[in-house]
């Protein structure tokens, strides 16, 4: 008879993917100055050390290793190089005519929120009851079984940013996620990172809101957010006096990001309204950590690398829409070419996220048509540094530096090959998946009840 295992057993028996929800936070996480409510409980799975070697190996700050060994020990990067020795007890993988990066990062998806399968009972990204809710955050709504995380994982990505929808012009609080298999998202959460607000521009709040008292135009929308950001500094000014009065979660979060505690991150599409949202910035005197989506970015790629905004691009999306209408396929080599310019490939699908090595591709093919070549070692860093470097976890994640987190990808070739496939994937050091091996395919108790419906429970 087929029985259905708990999600703890379960996790176990494909490779190990259990974590503790009652485990401390490690002591070297990265350290956040946001609310400490709803903490993290990851805690890395225990792993043997692992050595892969003669691999080619793009380290995901700008530079390729030919021939090259990465050791993974205690959950970190121990050391990247030649002739690298290991314990007698490591896993042992040879990277020969394979390739190594750092474990992708998706700055942008909303895998948990809009699960699948995609049913209205799933629909839980967009709290479209006011046009800033700032108060609501996204790992309430995130569904840790859903099916699109294991497909992420096949396509190489150990951690992601899940964020609300963009219906409203404050939508709320974003939460970056270890790609493991747990029960709960506070077993999914990256220990410390920064939360992220999702803000939107444009025509999507003006749409959903047009016909339920506004706001109706983007002036409006340009209202509503200088009326939020003036209530929140007013709020902030109250809680650092002697009478702070009652706590409000909304304003609580904008002052958060006022603050710098929360990153804010804003879908934007028109160049003129990025323009318009930087000054926003500079009127309430907080900073916008990446620009998402961000068709016309490639209007204003100076003035992005000059204030220190990433944008976080698609690598053909276009024409959907009118703000949507003056795409380019080059937008992100150009975003990448300014001077401090920070590019990053993102996906805002479940089904983009499964390859977004190849939307990487697709933006080196653009280049070379221009007549820029761009080497895969450069390429990389749109999936890993700079992701990291906007979601405030670059010190601990997105380049095969030593010491950071083992969140490493093994490749049949490279990874900007339409043909090249994530065969090995070790989050914090700990093998997760393997192509070949059905045990480390990690499978959630919602498919595996699946399963035994469909068979009335026979094997």
């Amino acid at each position: 008879m087929y029985r259905v295992l708990s999600a703890a057993l379960a996790a176990a028996l494909l490779g190990g993917c259990a974590t503790s929800a009652t485990s401390a936070r490690p002591a070297d996480a990265p350290a956040s100055r946001a609310t400490p409510a709803y903490a993290s409980t990851y805690v890395p799975i225990a792993s043997a050390p692992v050595l892969i070697t003669g691999a080619t190996v793009l380290t995901g700050d700008g530079t390729r290793l030919d021939g090259a060994d990465v050791l993974l020990q205690d959950g970190r990067i121990e050391a990247v190089g030649s002739g690298l020795a290991a314990p007698a007890n490591a896993q042992r993988v040879d990277g020969t005519g394979k390739w190594v990066t750092p474990g992708i990062i998706d700055v942008h998806s909303h895998l948990g929120v809009y699960p699948s399968p995609g049913a209205s009972a799933h629909s839980d990204g967009n709290e479209m009851t006011a046009p800033n809710t700032a108060q609501v955050w996204a790992e309430h709504s995130v569904w840790p079984q859903d099916p699109g995380f294991s497909a992420a994982l096949a396509g190489g990505v150990t951690t992601l940013q899940i964020l609300p929808g963009s219906a409203n012009l404050v939508g709320g609080r974003g939460v970056t996620l270890k790609n493991i298999a747990a029960l709960t998202v506070q077993d999914m959460k990256f220990p410390g990172a920064p939360y992220g607000l999702k803000m939107a521009c444009g025509e999507n709040p003006k749409r959903v809101y047009g016909q339920k008292g506004g706001p109706a135009t983007r002036m409006g929308n340009v209202a509503g957010y200088r009326q939020a950001l003036i209530d929140a500094a007013d709020y902030r000014t109250k809680q650092a006096g002697d009478s702070p009065g009652k706590r409000d979660l909304k304003l609580e979060t904008l002052a958060g990001a006022m603050d710098g505690d929360i990153l804010v991150h804003i879908h934007c599409y028109r160049a003129d309204e990025m323009v318009q949202m930087l000054d926003l910035a500079q009127e309430f005197d907080f900073r916008v950590t990446a620009f998402h989506h961000g068709v016309e970015a490639y209007k204003i790629a100076d003035r992005l690398a000059a204030d220190g905004v990433c944008g976080a691009l698609w690598a053909d999306w276009w024409g959907f829409k009118m703000e949507a209408l003056d795409g380019i396929q080059e937008n992100i080599a150009i975003v990448d070419r300014a001077p401090g310019g920070c590019a990053i490939v993102h996906s805002d699908s479940d089904e983009g996220i499964q390859r977004l090595n190849q939307e990487a591709a697709k933006v080196i093919a653009s280049a070379r048509r221009a007549g820029v070549e761009i080497a895969p070692e450069h390429a990389i860093r749109w999936l890993t540094e700079n992701a990291a470097k906007s979601l405030g976890v670059l010190e601990h994640t997105g380049t095969l530096t030593p010491g950071k987190m083992g969140d490493v990808v093994l490749w049949s070739g490279n990874p900007f090959s339409v043909y090249a496939l994530a065969e090995q994937v070790w989050i914090d050091g700990a093998h997760v998946y393997d192509r070949t091996d059905p045990a480390r395919q990690p499978v959630s108790d919602f498919m595996l009840g699946q399963g035994a419906a469909a068979t009335g429970g026979a094997r």
